[in-house]
């Protein structure tokens, strides 16, 4: 795809269909019968310098329908060469080596406002060659959900897949039920995961592992390609990313769901929001997919989780980092200098996205158990995990007009001396601190269902569009006086969430 300065003519970028068609397969959506408009994300639009035949602009926020037809799959542009992404994966810790994408297809490749190469691509526009038994369609309410939650994690700073646009089809999509059909347009760094390189290895031995290796290290880290031995910085540039991304996950209490090496990127953004959600009360153990039976991805185990998935990357480049006649013990060795780094350097970035949302800008490792402290407090009484952190701002400065941490516990007195050393490391910056860091809303998974249910059931967008709209600005301390700030009743409470397939 074009810039905005060039040609609309000109054809896409396809810089991945550079590699041997080893890792891809050609692919053309599926088209959808009716297809109407759910919502287009004007604003990523311009910053991707889309053609003009699909721009939007914030003066000019009505798509073209020419743009329906491309994002509902129904018209395939000269300058698109739709294909699919081969790979395997690890999926709830069992091996399968033919995954791919099953209802993914992407449309091109393009340089953003910053010069950043982009991923589109459709989500559930139909059958590719890895389907398998698997229509390739998606129902409106992973589409809806997926929209809401990574415009969300982008708002709130997290390193995410976007959402361009969502379409409607017309058709039905049958699991458990018939539901309404949809399309999402996800925009991504790329596609790349684990389980691609995992592909690679398993079919295609060191020489395709070697061709991934070094288009993802042009495209995404071209500063290791001068280093002694990229590919072991490369594991180690994979593993810094993904404790970043965690322990940003774990501060917002966030719960990905399914944590499969083939759902985990290689440049570290979240991707593949499938049985995902917020959690309300605080609960170490709390899970939310509904085939997550033995808790293996538990909010508590995602940092085991995601070195376990990058040292499954490892093992996949492992023959690319062997020196002659380095022995198995020695490769193993060198490799595990690396690996083993992950719980340090996530612990640090833990400490140090806890420290400030409680207000403190330079923790001391004694810290640590504060917040421990804090979240055990959370845990037994119930503590809703988002206002329990963000009220801390108003014991900062309290009035009869706010509501503070305090007030969330049913006996406050059970508070008060976990305050009290608290306040002992807190300073004048600190409630701006916790007021930058904690989010008043999220999105929270009752008011998602419920906006889903209407959608399904009657086609009103209403409710999903006022959620979209005011989780645009989630720190803004006004959402605090509205009902989405608030957790569910008892009744109102989701304990699983499904991903659509």
């Amino acid at each position: 795809m074009t810039t905005a300065a060039q040609p609309q003519t000109k054809k896409a970028r396809t810089s991945y269909r550079a590699l041997p068609d080893f890792f891809f397969a050609d692919a053309r959506p599926s088209p959808a019968k009716a297809p109407q408009w759910i919502a287009y994300n004007h604003v990523l639009a311009a910053e991707l310098q889309l053609p003009t035949v699909l721009a939007a602009s914030s003066n000019v926020p009505t798509p073209t329908a020419e743009a329906l037809e491309v994002f509902s799959g129904n018209a395939v542009p000269e300058w698109s060469q739709p294909f699919s992404q081969a790979y395997a994966g690890h999926q709830f810790g069992h091996f399968n080596p033919q995954l791919g994408d099953g209802r993914a297809i992407m449309l091109c490749e393009v340089l953003n406002q910053a010069g950043e190469l982009q991923d589109v691509q459709l989500k559930g526009a139909g059958r590719t060659t890895f389907s398998r038994s698997g229509d390739g369609r998606s129902p409106i309410g992973p589409v809806l959900r997926e929209y809401l939650v990574s415009e969300t994690m982008h708002q709130l700073g997290v390193p995410t897949t976007r959402a361009l646009a969502a379409v409607a089809t017309g058709n039905w999509v049958y699991r458990e039920k018939a539901e309404p059909g949809a399309i999402l347009t996800r925009v991504a760094s790329s596609h790349i995961r684990v389980g691609t390189f995992q592909f690679a290895a398993v079919h295609g031995g060191t020489e395709r592992v070697k061709q991934l290796a070094d288009y993802v290290i042009q495209r995404h880290y071209p500063e290791l390609a001068a280093a002694e031995n990229p590919y072991l910085e490369l594991i180690a540039t994979v593993l810094q990313r993904q404790a970043n991304l965690v322990a940003h996950w774990m501060s917002l209490g966030f719960i990905h769901g399914v944590m499969n090496t083939d759902n985990t990127s290689v440049y570290g953004e979240t991707i593949d929001y499938g049985p995902c959600a917020f959690m309300d009360h605080y609960a170490a153990a709390q899970v939310y997919s509904f085939i997550d039976k033995r808790g293996r991805y538990s909010y508590v185990n995602q940092p085991i989780i995601a070195q376990w998935n990058v040292t499954r990357f490892a093992e996949s480049l492992a023959e690319l980092i062997r020196l002659p006649t380095e022995a198995d013990e020695a490769l193993l060795a060198r490799l595990s200098v690396v690996l083993d780094s992950f719980q340090p350097t996530y612990q640090q970035l833990w400490l140090t996205k806890f420290a400030q949302k409680i207000g403190i800008h330079a923790p001391l490792a004694s810290d640590r158990l504060l917040i421990e402290d804090l979240l055990e407090l959370f845990e037994t009484h119930s503590i809703d995990f988002t206002l329990g952190f963000r009220l801390l701002a108003h014991e900062l400065s309290p009035n009869e007009h706010t509501q503070t941490t305090t007030n969330l516990f049913s006996q406050p007195e059970l508070f008060s001396a976990w305050k009290s050393r608290w306040l002992k490391r807190v300073d004048h910056r600190s409630k701006a601190l916790i007021e930058r860091v904690n989010p008043a809303i999220i999105p929270r998974n009752h008011f998602i269902a419920k906006a889903i249910n209407e959608a399904s059931s009657s086609g009103n967008l209403a409710m999903f569009q006022a959620l979209l709209t005011q989780l645009q600005t989630p720190f803004d301390s006004v959402h605090l006086t509205t009902e989405l700030a608030q957790p569910p009743a008892a009744a109102e409470q989701i304990a699983n969430t499904f991903c659509g397939t």
